[in-house]
């Protein structure tokens, strides 16, 4: 678990910003599911 080198750091925060960027991704397509429940209305 100590890995402390670029190579290593480096993949790790690529795979938080994935991770966030997913996160991000479902909330967005939750609200435009809303909205689009909203026009067929």
């Amino acid at each position: 678990m100590g890995d402390k080198s670029p190579k290593a750091t480096q993949k790790q925060a690529a795979q938080k910003q994935s991770k966030d960027n997913s996160t991000q991704q479902k909330k967005k397509d939750v609200q435009s599911a809303k909205q689009i429940d909203k026009t067929k209305k």
